[in-house]
């Protein structure tokens, strides 16, 4: 029986990792496969290794806060684990379901925080750590992300103007009497340093997403004692890199989610502000929620674009700007692969630009349906609280 239930929990394991390798994968190379930087092979095998190296590393302390640090260590069972693990499957069944990323990571802290209210076990010192992250760490992206798009954002598109050339980005010479590796014959310096930055933020978010979700799949097992913290992150980055491959091909193609939306630049800022702030609160041990992160730094990044055509001081005499987070999809904005529309253009003072010069080329959020994504990031997981806590509760064999 034992032998039974454990291939169980393993395997839902296994399912929970396959489901965020589907996801994150296009979160965070959807920006490389999109431009035609990397293909969907390539991409598969990078956020396979950087997840495993992102979950070996400060996804340990996750891993500790999930499986000793909200309830004490000797909660967990088998059963327990295997329920726990449900619930987390059954959010991002859920998030398919209604189109909206579900957070594995609260919901995880839901379903164990719910397991400890039933067995008055629940660490309130941790959990209220946990949660006072999850309200400061959003408005932290928004206001990193506000300054860039205020201060840094236009002379960041005249610096990112990079235009893709044909043929191969580099080729392997023979010239030294071993592989080396040359830049293509069309090349430029600038198109491979541009290239390689669009791949490098990729890998950094791969790594973020591994520190922050690999844990989530095998953390109930670790606590469990049935497998140890290595064989744990060994098994969630197997069930990522699975996904990773398969399901997030489809995703891919349609470059389907939020982030990806965006001008290729805008997505690198929101991917380099995201992943830093969630890494930082993976080595701090805080299961955090990419999503939520990621949306505030959005709205962090077009709100502060479209502030400049106002300075501080007009803003707080006259009526405020009209902020559009279209502002961000400016029609002179580059990306790899295109060219700007004006290369002549200078960058216009703060309080001089007008709205003009920000076009609405398009949204890049709708305020209704980022409120959705808020409010069900928040709901599932109090959902998951409360079917955990009754389940637990009023199932005394578990």
């Amino acid at each position: 029986m034992v032998a039974v239930l454990l291939v169980v929990g393993l395997l839902i394991s296994l399912f929970v990792g396959f489901n965020i390798g589907g996801s994150s994968t296009s979160v965070a190379f959807g920006p490389a496969v999109g431009s035609k930087t990397i293909s969907k092979v390539g991409a598969a095998a990078l956020m396979t290794g950087f997840a495993l190296l992102g979950g070996a590393t400060v996804g340990r302390n996750v891993i500790t806060t999930l499986s000793e640090g909200i309830v004490p260590q000797g909660t967990f069972t088998l059963e327990i684990s295997i329920v726990v693990l449900f619930f987390v499957g059954m959010a991002l069944f859920l998030s398919n379901v209604v189109g909206v990323p579900a957070s594995t990571s609260m919901t995880a802290v839901g379903a164990i925080a719910g397991l400890g209210l039933a067995t008055n076990s629940l660490n309130w010192g941790e959990m209220g750590r946990i949660v006072t992250w999850w309200i400061v760490s959003p408005l932290i992206a928004f206001w990193i992300s506000g300054v860039i798009g205020r201060y840094l954002y236009p002379r960041l598109v005249e610096w990112f103007a990079v235009t893709q050339t044909e043929g191969a980005l580099v080729t392997v010479s023979h010239d030294a009497g071993f592989p080396w590796l040359t830049l293509g014959p069309n090349t430029t310096r600038r198109e491979f340093v541009g290239t390689s930055l669009v791949v490098g933020i990729a890998c950094y978010m791969a790594f973020s997403a591994g520190a922050s979700n690999v844990p989530n799949a095998v953390a109930p097992l670790v606590g469990s004692d049935v497998l140890t913290v290595n064989q744990g992150i060994l098994l969630g980055a197997a069930g990522l890199g699975l996904g990773a491959f398969t399901i997030a091909r489809r995703t891919l193609d349609t470059v389907g989610n939020d982030l990806t939306e965006l001008p290729l630049l805008a997505a690198l800022i929101v991917a380099v502000v995201s992943s830093t702030v969630v890494a930082i609160l993976s080595e701090l041990g805080v299961p955090a929620s990419f999503v939520i992160v990621a949306t505030m730094s959005i709205v962090g990044l077009g709100w502060g674009r479209a502030t400049r055509t106002a300075t501080i001081s007009d803003a707080v005499r006259d009526d405020p700007p009209d902020v559009s987070v279209g502002a961000l999809a400016a029609e002179d904005a580059p990306t790899v692969g295109g060219e700007r529309t004006d290369p002549d253009i200078e960058t216009e003072p703060i309080g001089e630009e007008g709205t003009e010069d920000i076009p609405e080329a398009s949204d890049l959020f709708e305020p209704g349906t980022t409120a959705r994504v808020i409010l069900l990031q928040n709901v599932v997981p109090a959902i998951a609280t409360a079917a955990a806590f009754v389940v637990f509760r009023y199932a005394p064999w578990l």
